[in-house]
């Protein structure tokens, strides 16, 4: 395969759907709207009785403003309407399912027709592009396969542009570094804590990781900050994309960083973007912090209405230098039902994971307990890995955990407990970073 020198990679356009005006992307939402409207009420018994309620009959909408006339979907409606209750093709034409993991009770179902698993593919084939990725890339998925969304939405993308895909899969991190090294991987894909986990084995094995070949990687799956995604780079010395999707809608694919870094693109002619007020449900205003919400607009097997993420997030509207037209979401700051109370003050561990990364002698790895006393007062406690050279030194490990602590009520208002812990004590992930550890519902 021929090297594309990394001063020559930028990102390119893969969908000229992408550079839309407004005008014409607006047109076309509203047209795809109303043909979603009247398959889901025509197919789907839910919707019909949902709209219906709502007064909202078959007519073709006037305008998106109309949007908000719509019901809500949650996560609680995939799992009351359990496996197949939203389905708007019969079983016969769905060729893929998959499901979420299912913590309590029945897991949430989705599913895909042909042409949905092709407008998969062409969405996750816009995010590599936005990134550099080429036919000549070796693009490295550590994504998990199987009923997770994740692993085989980049892989389908990655055809799609006709890179090379090695097909790992989360975990094994000596055999992720053995294979990216022998097969000369250029491209990678996993979540943030797994990327930060794959470096530190490969500094622990004696090799530099940014000896290798790897020029971007595409990172989410879970929240991550700014402060971590300097951190990557630094360690690998690549540029770090943030991407977003969830199954419910269609998994990876809905939203990605260009090469800007400055806000999330979202795939808008194929889904509809609202920021509604977490606790009233009303629809606010660009620049507003709040919950985001998607209404699928072209899918065959489960067009969603208005469906809740509980992601929490603004968008931006203002054009941006790659050239897309399309709006553009901050990373997500947290879920409004992960947001920790902690005696009345609300706190994400995105705050913490800011402050951790900032503080010198201070590894990327912590955990957050939240306890509660005889006295029913909230406690907060903040486990901090210390790097080794802060470890071997009562002073510096001393001072790691004043200024941290300092950082952590300043950023938070909050008064708490720092625990500072030796090198490795934390348990790294393979997948999802694990963070918060929440006693006062155990």
């Amino acid at each position: 395969m021929s090297e594309i020198p990394r001063d020559q990679r930028r990102g390119y356009v893969w969908d000229e759907a992408e550079r839309l005006a407004p005008a014409d992307r607006e047109a076309l939402q509203l047209e795809r709207l109303g043909a979603t409207l009247e398959r889901v009420i025509a197919r789907v018994p839910f919707y019909r009785d949902q709209l219906a309620a709502h007064g909202v009959r078959a007519d073709r909408p006037e305008s998106l403003e109309d949007l908000a006339r719509l019901p809500f979907t949650t996560k609680e409606d995939l799992r009351t309407q359990y496996p197949f209750g939203l389905l708007a093709e019969p079983l016969e034409r769905v060729v893929r399912v998959h499901a979420s993991s299912g913590t309590t009770g029945k897991p949430t179902v989705v599913a895909y027709t042909a042409a949905d698993v092709r407008l998969w593919a062409g969405l996750m084939a816009r995010t590599l592009a936005a990134g550099g990725v080429r036919a000549q890339d070796v693009l490295q998925n550590a994504y998990g396969y199987g009923l997770f969304t994740g692993g085989l939405g980049v892989h389908y993308g990655a055809e799609a542009i006709g890179a090379t895909v090695i097909p790992m899969s989360g975990g094994n991190s000596a055999r992720q570094l053995m294979l990216m090294k022998d097969f000369g991987s250029t491209a990678l894909c996993s979540t943030p804590s797994y990327a930060l986990n794959m470096a530190e084995s490969a500094a622990a094995s004696g090799t530099d990781p940014r000896t290798f070949p790897i020029h971007v990687g595409f990172f989410g799956a879970e929240p991550w900050s700014e402060a971590m995604r300097s951190e990557i780079q630094a360690r690998w010395g690549i540029t770090a994309l943030d991407i977003y999707g969830l199954s419910e809608i269609i998994g990876p694919g809905v939203a990605a960083e260009c090469e800007e870094q400055r806000g999330l693109h979202i795939a808008e002619d194929h889904f509809l973007a609202e920021i509604i007020d977490p606790d009233s449900g009303d629809p606010l205003p660009d620049g507003e912090l709040g919950e985001l919400v998607f209404t699928c607009i072209t899918k065959e097997a489960l067009p969603l209405l208005r469906y809740r993420t509980r992601d929490l997030t603004r968008l931006h509207r203002a054009p941006c230098a790659c050239g897309r037209t399309t709006v553009r979401m901050d990373r997500i700051v947290g879920r409004a039902d992960d947001m920790l109370i902690v005696r009345g003050v609300n706190v994400f561990p995105s705050q913490v994971e800011t402050v951790v990364l900032g503080v010198d002698g201070a590894e990327p790895y912590y955990e957050i307990i939240v306890d509660r006393e005889k006295s029913q007062l909230d406690t907060l406690e903040v486990r901090v890995e210390a790097s080794p050279h802060a470890w071997d030194d009562a002073g510096r490990r001393d001072a790691l955990e004043q200024t941290t602590k300092g950082a952590i009520e300043n950023a938070l208002g909050l008064s708490c407990q720092v625990a500072v812990v030796a090198p490795l004590s934390i348990p790294r992930s393979e997948g999802k970073a694990v963070r918060v550890v929440d006693r006062r519902h155990i």
